[in-house]
């Protein structure tokens, strides 16, 4: 199970801003961040939504479309395609 859970850096710790759901002993990695304005939201609450009514995309035609794209919903979310978001 993969979880992100947004935290701070300081003095030689990791302070976590929220209780991961995570076993005593658990591997974890850690990943910074050049910039707080990197994280402009937060990771498990992310504003994604978008007026599709202003776009002329029906609710009909959003599902249709959510429907389709869920089968490449794995390979986007995969780790190595994070290379991809830089450009």
């Amino acid at each position: 199970m993969l979880q992100a859970v947004e935290g701070v850096y300081r003095n030689g710790k990791v302070e976590l801003l929220e209780v991961p759901a995570a076993s005593e002993g658990m591997r974890v990695i850690v990943t910074f961040l050049n910039s707080s304005e990197e994280l402009a939201v937060s990771v498990n609450k992310p504003d994604l939504s978008v007026d599709l009514a202003s776009r002329g995309i029906s609710p009909e035609q959003a599902e249709n479309l959510r429907s389709r794209l869920q089968t490449f919903a794995e390979d986007w979310d995969s780790p190595e395609m994070d290379v991809y978001d830089d450009l």
